[in-house]
């Protein structure tokens, strides 16, 4: 009997040790022991600073952290743990040797959310090299040797938010990454500082909203200075964006191989920035966006009447949409004003005012614009006809009358009159000298023989040929003469 009960035992203590490894297999967590080389605390595994050339083999599968900074780790290959690691989200891979990473490194960890990169040997990021992480959210790659980035690096990684990218050698702005529908739908912060970018695209950096200029660091770099950068720095410092207002001094720019401050360039001699005023004519429609510094805020317009805009009104041309921009339908002269908009946030509360002004006429179409270009040319082409009939084909006196017979008296021509000057006395004659003064008198003398007054021929009547006299006699005139007009009033020169 006793045989029989030792053998049962024996059953049930292997019953029980069977029982025990499937639950344990069934909770996914293999019995695996802690690295030798790391510490374990729970599912926080940390084998920082030991000189690790290669990641310790036989990682437990329920790991969410990471920590393998401060190694001698090179290459980061594809094989580089055997085990699926679907719980980890984070992973510290900083102050190490790597100058390598395979693009399918990154399959074994899935649900990763932190990525530390930071203080390695990397040149480049290669295209899809990020794209198995769809959930990652922060990515640390400053303090490496960076200087190209590829177009297609950091495709589908939609839950980005936060991207380092200082202190390396990058020359050309990623815009791929902020502009408006970019990759990065979710990024909130961009650090690009202590690089050597040159140029920057300022007007497709102007059209950013305020949330993604409020974390775009763009501090100690060699920027070109012209006012062209000075505006778009002065327009964040007056929205106070933490990108500028953080790190002002460290904001310059390199002209003829000099660092300025991007603030103090008046050898520039740019000017002032101003706010300017949103401008629309009768009949537009018209959004104005509440351009605030977070995203996901609550947002309430107030007209220049203090009056809320509601979401939506019957009749109303001013609403509210649900992004939070204001919406004119059709713009009248009374919606001219500054409207303000306070935008409630969890971390803070803001509030924008945008000025209004409305031209109290309608911008022409394309038609019209048209059809008023061709009505000024028509009427060009004109008024040059009408100079040239004018100049060429006026009928001309001179031509009607050409094929009459000339009058013997040419009493009904016209002759121009010459006007003629005679010394009112003669130097040499005595006794009338006037040692005053030189007097001169001018008289107005007929063109031709027998002519009256106003040129007209007097019928009957000749004019005597003068004789020939002698120097300083003085010329008679014919009473009825031209000259006989102004006889009672001489001209004196």
């Amino acid at each position: 009997m006793q045989p029989q009960c030792d053998l049962r035992g024996l059953w049930l203590l292997l019953l029980s040790l069977f029982l025990l490894l499937f639950e344990v297999a069934r909770a996914g967590r293999p019995v695996v022991s802690c690295p030798a080389a790391c510490l374990c605390a729970s599912n926080i595994l940390s084998c920082s600073k030991q000189q690790l050339p290669n990641v310790p083999h036989s990682l437990p599968s329920y790991t969410a952290l990471l920590d393998l900074s401060h190694n001698n780790l090179s290459r980061l290959r594809a094989e580089w743990t055997p085990t699926r690691l679907t719980h980890l989200h984070s992973l510290l891979l900083s102050h190490n040797h790597l100058n390598f990473i395979s693009s399918e490194a990154f399959s074994p960890v899935p649900n990763l959310r932190y990525l530390d990169l930071s203080s390695n040997q990397l040149r480049t990021l290669d295209e899809f090299l990020f794209s198995e992480l769809q959930a990652l959210e922060v990515l640390l790659l400053y303090n490496n040797h960076i200087m190209a980035v590829d177009r297609c690096a950091f495709d589908d990684m939609a839950q980005l938010q936060k991207l380092y990218l200082s202190q390396n050698q990058i020359s050309r702005f990623p815009l791929e990454l902020v502009k408006e529908g970019a990759k990065l739908p979710k990024l909130t912060l961009l650090d690009l500082s202590s690089n050597k970018l040159k140029n920057l695209p300022l007007p497709d950096l102007q059209k950013l909203p305020a949330w993604i200029k409020n974390g775009l660091y763009l501090h100690n770099n060699p920027l070109h200075c012209d006012c062209e950068l000075y505006q778009l720095f002065s327009h964040w410092q007056y929205r106070q964006l933490s990108s500028v207002m953080d790190f002002q001094e460290d904001l310059y720019c390199m002209s003829s191989k000099k660092l300025h401050n991007v603030f103090n360039l008046s050898f520039l001699n740019c000017s002032e920035y101003k706010e300017r005023a949103w401008e629309a004519h009768l009949g537009e429609t018209l959004t104005i966006k509440c351009d605030t510094k977070q995203q996901g805020m609550t947002k309430v317009w107030v007209t220049p009447n203090n009056k809320r805009v509601l979401d939506e009104v019957a009749n109303s041309t001013v609403t509210v949409s649900k992004d939070g921009s204001l919406h004119f339908q059709k713009v009248q002269v009374e919606d001219g004003g500054v409207y303000t908009c306070y935008a409630m946030g969890e971390s803070f509360n803001e509030t924008l005012s945008v000025e209004l002004k409305v031209y109290n006429f309608t911008l022409h179409g394309h038609h019209d614009t048209l059809n008023t270009a061709y009505t000024t040319l028509v009427g060009c082409i004109l008024s040059v006809v009408l100079v040239l009939i004018y100049l060429y084909l006026t009928p001309c006196r001179c031509w009607c009358r050409g094929v009459e017979k000339p009058s013997s008296h040419q009493g009904d021509s016209l002759s121009s009159s010459m006007l003629s000057t005679t010394p009112n006395h003669d130097p040499m004659a005595g006794g009338d000298k006037d040692d005053g003064f030189d007097r001169r008198v001018a008289f107005l003398e007929p063109a031709g023989p027998g002519q009256g007054q106003n040129g007209k021929l007097k019928p009957g009547n000749t004019l005597p040929v003068p004789e020939a006299t002698g120097k300083g006699q003085r010329r008679m005139s014919d009473p009825e003469s031209v000259s006989s007009v102004f006889s009672d009033t001489p001209i004196v020169v």
